[in-house]
């Protein structure tokens, strides 16, 4: 008996098992725990696409190419740092956030967006901007434990819901992102009566956009520390099976135990992931790509287009993407099935990619109209693929 109760104590001092008691009683939707999720989601989405309307001109700045032509070069090695970064480190800020729990790993990869992305805007040359992208990416690795507190905190009832406002909260981002980066980049040229040559602003062009995404970060961080923890933490590992005959509602007790399976077997799973990577690098790619050739002189084959107008086609693209994710994507999957709609994605994007170079020879508003449809379409098929592929994971 005194050994129950001391069980017991420990399910009592457990903060995963106050969640889990909590969540058997969830009877509403948590709206709060939503929004909470949906900002931490946000202000990661929005530090990795602010740069995209600004980086030409950034690198242009920063007169480290010899030619026009090496721009986008280096453009890619900032652009793929963060990526790097986050490739690299992935794995170890899960294991962190197993071992640790996960409030502490988002509320330090929160943290490292504030300061981090800061610096990125005040970069002073091409190798602080590599750097501070690649420490942005490396040290904030709060997506995969968001997901696991979103997949531990909701009850089964609302657990679709809660998984949804990540995929949603990445499309605002998409939306957002880039309209912050377009038209607060450079502010003492576009608005030479607010903000002086010789301002703070004026000294660093590209501090504006990022020092805003740090700010709401810095909110995010601050509103984290009432989050839950989800973890659940024992003395031994002996104590998860012993709570679980004296407290069921904690853990089911498996009375035989199935063999581990290794998940590099599961052809299934990982031809998933392997189709995933390949979206995820066909994305990243494509986005990087599409601002510099927008930004990029005629002469080079690109459009010659201003931050300003970079952003408002991501925005545009961006905002239809959501209102696409939100009202006509569940009706597609139900219709179809999301192995379908991957198909269907992956085949639609070879001749989309393929026609950009032929938009280029268009001008005035025909290149604007064509211009946004193909950056509208080419985003509906990536948030089909991502939706879809998170679905199967499932």
């Amino acid at each position: 008996m005194a050994s129950e109760l001391a069980l017991l104590q420990k399910v009592e001092k457990c903060p995963g098992c106050k969640v889990e008691q909590q969540k058997e009683l969830q009877t509403q939707i948590p709206l709060k725990m939503l929004i909470t999720i949906w900002s931490i989601v946000l202000c990661t989405s929005l530090s990795i696409t602010c740069l995209f309307p600004f980086i030409y001109f950034m690198i242009r700045d920063f007169q480290i190419g010899e030619t026009e032509e090496d721009i986008g070069k280096y453009a890619g090695y900032v652009g793929s740092a963060f990526m790097l970064g986050r490739a690299l480190t992935s794995v170890f800020w899960g294991r962190m956030a197993d071992r640790f729990g996960r409030k502490p790993v988002i509320i330090f990869g929160t943290t490292i967006v504030v300061i981090f992305n800061t610096l990125f805007g005040v970069s002073l040359n091409f190798w602080m901007a590599v750097i501070t992208r690649f420490l942005l990416g490396s040290l904030n690795g709060l997506l995969g434990p968001i997901n696991a507190f979103s997949a531990e905190f909701f009850h089964e009832r609302y657990l679709s819901l809660g998984m949804s406002v990540i995929c949603t909260s990445w499309g605002i981002g998409l939306i957002i992102g880039p309209a912050i980066g377009g038209f607060l980049a450079q502010p003492a040229e576009k608005y030479p009566s607010l903000f002086s040559a010789d301002s703070l602003f004026g000294r660093f062009p590209y501090l504006l956009p990022c020092l805003c995404i740090s700010l709401f970060a810095l909110a995010v961080t601050i509103s984290s520390f009432w989050l839950p923890e989800t973890l659940h933490k024992y003395d031994s590992a002996c104590d998860l099976d012993r709570v679980s005959e004296v407290a069921p509602q904690v853990a089911e007790d498996d009375e035989t135990p199935t063999p581990r399976k290794s998940i590099y077997k599961n052809w299934p799973l990982m031809s998933a992931i392997i189709i995933y990577c390949v979206f995820c690098l066909n994305d990243i790619a494509y986005s990087e790509t599409f601002s510099l050739w927008t930004e990029s002189p005629r002469r080079l084959g690109g459009l010659g287009y201003s931050t300003n107008a970079v952003g408002v086609v991501l925005a545009i693209s961006g905002f239809s993407v959501l209102v696409f994710q939100v009202l006509l994507y569940p009706s597609i999957e139900r219709a179809i099935g999301p192995v379908t709609v991957v198909r269907v994605a992956g085949i639609m994007t070879i001749p989309l990619l393929t026609s950009y170079p032929y938009i280029a020879n268009l001008s005035g508003i025909t290149l604007s109209l064509v211009l946004n449809c193909a950056s509208l379409i080419k985003n509906i098929l990536v948030v089909s693929n991502f939706m879809s592929g998170i679905k199967f994971l499932k």
